[in-house]
């Protein structure tokens, strides 16, 4: 199977999952025997799978799970064990796979509790962030990879977040693909702390249309019920046991959180459901759009009632709004990108659907690079930080140059020269004196700095002086 298409489909059009997992080839036997539950799932969507806790016991599963834990890195949980640790000590990994197998199959096993901390958002508010011990990341990482075919069989292709095989540009692909086909009214919705206010009971009756494996269940109940620990205003512990919501940080919890909000993209689907209205979902983890020609206060009665009343969620309602497109200068922004019609430049009175990077996503991108080469970092060789900010800068444009972002990579290609300049005067304690002749375009460009040029590429310019 090629690695740049990841999934097939059979003679009777079941669409099988990758065999990989985390950009690495899963073992053939693990690979079989995801694609056994998938399409058993697949053909029965009424079967309730049963034996399935002694296969995330398996040693070569949990074997793989490490793997997995490994190439993803990450800091350590409350236990202050990290992934060096682990390989440095006597056992190894090899130890540990041992551990955890003999305390699953015993019915030993307990998750230790869940270290929180927080990372700044864009709008200056504080996200919640949950770290496992690297031993309960690598049980998830094992039921992951058993569980997350059986669901995957089910859900709707309007899903497209934490999913094999999809990506955010497929989310942006299928919003287009509405936009054009004249559905240019749009519901913009948000989820107030979705992961955080997941119910349990619902989730866990969501888990069992699927599953009736005792002991799967209360694998994950132990995992949902898990202390927080984390630090009060003194420097001290504080402990608290959630009611509600799956940790973000947590390797099963993308799963858990899909399936929970499948319920919204069946019942839109659904043969009285806002589909057979004329109207188009796109859904990203908690991020989704609907899309129709008018989007009519039924609509929203429906999603309200169904996701506040039913699912027991929270709509922001100071960030939820209907656009309607054929206005002018009307847009809205989906997973970093703003979605807009322009008046066209070759035509006159033409307008084209304009999609390139959003303003929040630049302004974000100018506060990393100025942090990249801010004081801290005074001391840094010049090579070195452009070798640095090329890694970064190729990264976010293979994310970014979807779309039309032209204007906001020249933005980009300026204000990153721009502190660069900033540095090197900074370094220098007075102003940095060039060769004769040569500009900082120029020598920014012989020492290798990458250039934003179009759809997702960054390449080094060639030299000029």
């Amino acid at each position: 199977m090629d690695r740049r298409d990841p999934t097939t489909e059979d003679r009777d059009g079941d669409r099988y999952l990758p065999m990989y997992a985390g950009g690495r080839a899963l073992p053939a036997k693990l690979s079989s025997l995801r694609q056994q539950l998938y399409r058993k799932a697949k053909r029965e969507p009424g079967f309730r799978f049963y034996a399935l806790y002694d296969r995330i016991c398996r040693p070569d599963i949990l074997q793989v799970a490490w793997t997995l834990v490994r190439a993803r890195g990450g800091a350590a949980g409350v236990d202050g064990v990290t992934i060096e640790r682990i390989e440095a000590s006597p056992r190894g990994p090899g130890g540990l796979v041992e551990d955890l197998h003999e305390e699953l199959r015993t019915k030993r096993y307990r998750p230790l509790a869940v270290r929180r901390v927080y990372i700044p958002k864009p709008d200056g508010r504080q996200r919640p962030l949950g770290i496992p011990a690297i031993r309960d990341r690598v049980v998830q990482a094992a039921a992951l990879l058993v569980l997350e075919p059986i669901f995957e069989a089910d859900f709707e292709e309007a899903s497209f977040g934490f999913r094999p095989g999809r990506s955010a540009h497929d989310a942006l692909e299928a919003v287009r693909a509405h936009l054009k086909a004249g559905r240019r009214e749009v519901y913009d919705a948000d989820l107030q702390s979705y992961f955080d206010t997941i119910p349990h009971d619902k989730l866990m009756a969501s888990l069992r249309c699927r599953i009736t494996d005792r002991s799967v269940l209360r694998l994950v109940r132990l995992w949902l019920e898990c202390p927080v620990v984390e630090e009060d205003e003194d420097g001290g512990p504080t402990v608290r046991r959630p009611g509600r919501g799956t940790p973000q940080g947590g390797v099963l919890s993308p799963l858990l959180a899909n399936v929970y909000l499948h319920w919204l993209d069946k019942l839109f689907h659904a043969p009285q459901g806002p589909a057979s209205w004329g109207a188009g979902l796109v859904r990203y983890a908690d991020d989704f759009v609907i899309l129709a020609r008018r989007i009519e206060p039924r609509l929203r009665r429906w999603v309200e009632t169904l996701l506040e009343g039913r699912m027991g969620l929270t709509i922001h309602r100071d960030k939820t709004r209907v656009v309607n497109l054929t206005e002018d200068r009307t847009s809205f922004d989906f997973l970093g990108f703003t979605f807009r019609y322009d008046r066209s430049l070759k035509r006159r009175g033409d307008r084209y659907l304009y999609v390139g990077p959003s303003r929040k996503a630049v302004r974000k991108e100018r506060t990393t690079l100025r942090e990249m080469t801010g004081p801290r970092y005074c001391f840094a060789p010049l090579p070195v930080l452009i070798q640095r900010l090329n890694r970064h800068l190729r990264g976010w444009a293979n994310y970014f140059g979807w779309g039309h972002p032209r204007r906001s990579f020249r933005a980009i290609n300026h204000y990153v020269r721009q502190r660069l300049e900033t540095h090197v005067n900074r370094r220098s304690q007075r102003r940095f004196h060039l060769p004769e002749g040569r500009t900082y375009y120029g020598q920014f460009a012989r020492m290798g700095l990458v250039v934003l040029r179009g759809p997702g590429r960054a390449t080094p310019r060639a030299c000029r002086r």
